[in-house]
């Protein structure tokens, strides 16, 4: 990963087809299709404007804000997508919270010794909510989320990876459920996998007591998103 140069006036657009764009075109069967785009700001330091105001600031975000190459690992880039909205008085983006029960970091165990025995399973309660309580705007309404966790360690219970990226994390889409209170809910369940000492001791922090992990959801249409730090132990 490098910065694009940025001695000069010029624009420059660079453009990359990820781990997955590759293997789309190498199945040469017409699956591959370009039909949509976005754009992201995960480069952008907004304190600026609130340093120097919004006419200087501006002008130093554009002028002095280094942007980097564009990234071939789908999982790492555009973290910090924009989004559209047609409604012109919209006040309030709505906030998602994760609930494992209470806990700020997940603990959950492994089965080092005996592959087909299962591993520590925990039911994860998502929900979607402006602020305010207010209803969400319709162009903001998720109807599905997408969770993101590592293949290496944690699955989602009865489902299926809607694609993997080259550094094992998988993507899967869930969908939600609409309230009363104009909120937005998902549930699924999430189990971590069985697998050897030596992998544990590989991806083990340095005091060889746990992995450390992390699950990621978003909004597929909101942009809103939360993360989860898992910590795995081994039995």
């Amino acid at each position: 990963m490098g910065f694009l140069d940025h001695s000069t006036n010029n624009i420059i657009v660079d453009a990359v087809l990820t781990d997955k764009g590759r293997a789309s075109l190498a199945r040469n069967d017409g699956s591959f299709n370009l039909f949509k785009f976005a754009l992201s700001d995960d480069e952008v330091d907004y304190s600026i404007i609130q340093q120097y105001g919004r006419t200087v600031g501006k002008e130093k975000i554009e002028k002095n804000t280094p942007i980097m190459e564009a990234l071939t690992i789908g999982s790492l880039s555009m973290k910090n997508k924009l989004l559209s909205a047609s409604n012109e008085f919209l006040t309030h983006l709505p906030g998602l919270t994760i609930d494992t029960g209470g806990t700020t970091v997940l603990s959950l165990t492994t089965n080092t010794t005996n592959s087909a025995t299962l591993s520590s399973t925990v039911t994860v309660n998502v929900s979607i909510k402006n602020s305010q309580n207010s209803a969400i705007d319709n162009d903001l309404r998720d109807s599905e989320i997408k969770v993101e966790v590592n293949d290496l360690f944690i699955s989602l219970t009865g489902r299926t990876p809607d694609f993997k990226y080259s550094d094992n994390i998988a993507c899967y889409r869930v969908g939600t459920t609409s309230n009363a209170d104009g909120s937005i809910s998902a549930s699924f369940t999430i189990a971590v996998k069985s697998f050897s000492s030596s992998i544990f001791n590989t991806y083990s922090v340095s005091t060889g007591t746990f992995i450390r992990t992390y699950m990621s959801i978003k909004g597929m249409n909101s942009g809103v998103s939360s993360q989860k730090e898992i910590n795995i132990s081994q039995t």
